[in-house]
């Protein structure tokens, strides 16, 4: 629909009306009765009918459907993008550092540590599975790589999952990612 300055116009999904001040391109700037002046893409906006137009007009099924078309195209362009990277990010971080699991670690042997860190991890996969989390990531540092080996063969236990060192980008190498699979084939 085009306007022109001077047409009185609703505002379609708002009980707004004014009158056209300027058009640009598909942008109309309306002025309200309140004297504000507003900006509106066209497809937002009908003319009103005048006091002299004919009282009884009536759309055209062909017009209806154009201005629904419309209406939902400019609909979908609005919804937010996600970027790729970040629907497939992990939706569950496990730090297995000993100071994250434990106030202080002092007086406590390294097997003792290394037991805590293992049965946090055990506890947290069962919670994600209980929990349906596809994906998850174990932070447990680089160190001596002692906590990377146990884990890993504690994760090989579990048939329903995978794991793999996670986004270096993100977490360098001392990080593994978890991938559960929400139906396993039972054999």
């Amino acid at each position: 629909m085009t306007f022109k300055v001077g047409d009185a116009v609703l505002v379609l999904d708002e009980a707004m009306s004014g009158t056209v001040k300027k058009t640009k391109g598909a942008t109309i700037t309306i002025e309200t009765s309140d004297g504000f002046l507003l900006d509106f893409e066209s497809h937002e906006l009908v003319k009103k009918a005048s006091k002299n137009a004919i009282k009884n007009e009536f759309l055209s099924h062909s017009d209806v459907k154009a201005a629904i078309n419309d209406k939902e195209r400019s609909a979908k362009r609005k919804q937010p993008k996600t970027r790729a990277k970040d629907r497939y990010e992990p939706t569950m971080e496990v730090d297995l550092h000993i100071n994250q699991l434990v106030k202080s670690a002092k007086g406590m042997s390294n097997h003792e540590m290394l037991t805590l860190q293992l049965d946090t991890a055990k506890r947290q996969l069962e919670f994600a599975i209980s929990k349906r989390i596809q994906k998850m990531v174990f932070i447990h540092g680089v160190g001596e790589g002692v906590l990377k080996i146990e884990l890993e063969y504690l994760l090989g236990r579990y048939g329903n999952i995978k794991f793999y060192d996670a986004n270096y980008q993100k977490y360098g190498v001392g990080a593994t990612e978890v991938y559960i699979y929400q139906n396993p084939v039972e054999n």
